[in-house]
Parts: C-alpha cells; sequence; structure tokens
C-alpha cells in the first residue's frame, strides 16, 4: 500500500512538471493567430515561430547578459560559501556561532527590501547599468545558502580525515585543498548548478539596476516581450521554451552529479 502511494506520488509530481512543459512546447509550435492553443499537438508545427520569437526578442544579446551574469556569479560564489562553510565547520572560532546565525538571516530576507537601498548604493559607486550592479548583490544574496550548504557538508566528514591530516603537520590550506575539497565534489556540482540556475533566471534586480534593454537578463527581456506581443500565444510560448533551455541542457548533463549531491545531503 505505502509502495503504490509512493509510486503515485511520484507519478503525479512527474506529471506536474511534464504537463505544463508539454503544453507550453505544443503552444510553441501553433499558428500565431491561434489565441487559445490547448494541449492538442499541431497537425503543421510552426517551427519558425522560434526564428520570430529570437529576432524579435533581442533574445542573442538578452541570453549573452544571462551567461555573462550566471559566470560571473558562480565560480565567485562557490569559491566564498566554500572558504566561509570552511572557516565556520572546522576552525576553533569564538564567534563563529553568531556568525553563521547572522548568515541564516539573509535567507528570510526578500529581494524587494533590498532593490531600492542597492540601486541609490550602486549609483553612488557608478556601478549602476553594468553587469557588476547584478552579480554583485547575487553573490552576496546567495552566500547564506551556499554557506550553509557546505558547512553542513564539512561538518557530516569523519573528523579522523583531518585530524589524521593535522598530525601529518598539514596547514589548514593543505587540509581543505588536498583532503576536504576531493570529498566535495557533489556538494559543489549541486551547489554550482544551483547558484547558474538562480542567477539565470534572476529577473528583478536585473530589470531594475540596468537601464540598457540589451544588458538585462533573458528572463527581464521576456518579460518586456510578454507586454509588447501578449496576445501572441505561439510567439510567447516560444520565447519561453528559449529561456529555459539552457538550463535544462545544463540539468541534463549534470543530472548525475545533482542527484548525488543532493541524496548525499540527504543521507547524512
Amino acid at each position: 500500500m505505502i509502495r503504490s502511494l509512493t509510486r503515485l506520488s511520484l507519478l503525479a509530481a512527474t506529471a506536474s512538471v511534464l504537463v505544463p512543459f508539454y503544453a507550453i512546447l505544443a503552444a510553441s509550435l501553433q499558428p500565431q493567430d491561434n489565441l487559445s492553443p490547448g494541449l492538442a499537438w499541431p497537425s503543421d508545427p510552426q517551427w519558425h515561430n522560434y526564428v520570430d520569437a529570437w529576432s524579435t526578442g533581442g533574445f542573442a544579446d538578452l541570453m549573452r547578459s544571462s551567461l555573462i551574469i550566471a559566470l560571473g556569479v558562480v565560480p565567485l560564489a562557490l569559491v566564498l560559501a566554500t572558504l566561509a562553510g570552511y572557516g565556520l565547520a572546522m576552525m576553533r572560532l569564538a564567534v563563529r556561532g553568531p556568525i553563521f546565525a547572522l548568515l541564516m538571516l539573509g535567507l528570510a530576507l526578500p529581494y524587494e527590501s533590498i532593490v531600492i537601498p542597492l540601486y541609490y548604493d550602486l549609483k553612488s559607486i557608478g556601478l549602476l547599468n553594468t553587469y557588476w550592479a547584478v552579480i554583485l548583490p547575487l553573490i552576496g544574496a546567495f552566500m547564506p545558502f551556499g554557506v550553509f550548504w557546505m558547512r553542513s557538508h564539512f561538518e557530516s566528514l569523519p573528523p579522523e580525515l583531518t585530524e589524521a591530516a593535522e598530525m601529518d603537520g598539514a596547514s589548514s590550506r593543505q587540509i581543505l585543498r588536498e583532503v576536504l575539497l576531493p570529498t566535495a565534489r557533489p556538494a559543489l556540482t549541486t551547489l554550482g548548478l544551483l547558484y547558474f540556475m538562480w542567477a539565470w533566471n534572476q529577473f528583478l534586480l536585473a530589470l531594475i539596476l540596468i537601464q540598457d534593454p540589451a544588458m538585462r537578463t533573458a528572463p527581464s527581456g521576456l518579460g518586456k516581450f510578454i507586454q509588447a506581443y501578449g496576445r501572441n500565444i505561439p510567439l510567447l510560448s516560444a520565447g519561453t521554451i528559449i529561456v529555459i533551455v539552457p538550463v535544462v541542457i545544463l540539468y541534463l548533463f549534470f543530472q548525475r552529479h545533482f542527484v548525488k549531491g543532493i541524496l548525499s545531503g540527504a543521507i547524512k
């Protein structure tokens, strides 16, 4: 009975993801004058909708901007989260508890509460309307979760690993680089994928902090695209598919590492 309920729950969860994706894909291939595509697969798929959406919405510039922002955020955020997680997990610091508690407060901080102060701060130092205006705030916003993730991973490792290295005379840097990091590959891969997805899907910060439409992220550009072509459902669906495809491809490529990292954290 329990096994059957588990299978039904998994099937329902799968359907809740695949059915909307199928609906968007089917709608993107309908004639552009079809205002209510439904779930039926078109008899004559209009693949040129993707070409029209790509050129009309300027997605080449938008996706390049999303990629620049994501590649600027992910490496720096991973390095900082790893160093902070290692320090809070392994080093004997008197203020380790308060620092970690302060970081965890950041998980409850909504983007909406910091956008206006960020706008004026970045304007005062000349970073407004640049990629750094989004990259730097995102790194800071991602730190609480990243530090929590890496701290949990390092704390779950057997203490004998670091104790043996310390007895051999290894420094803190050598312990991190040669002992702990090799074990952290699944955790780092999972965290990197999450960071990339969150940075790629960034909407609000890019919309407010970058005024140049060509420098905005793909999701924020899609928002403007929807305002301009709100009645053209097939064209909007094609634009949506264009925006989400890179994340789907990246997830499928790193799927095993992602699942391994999630399951490893859950088991530990």
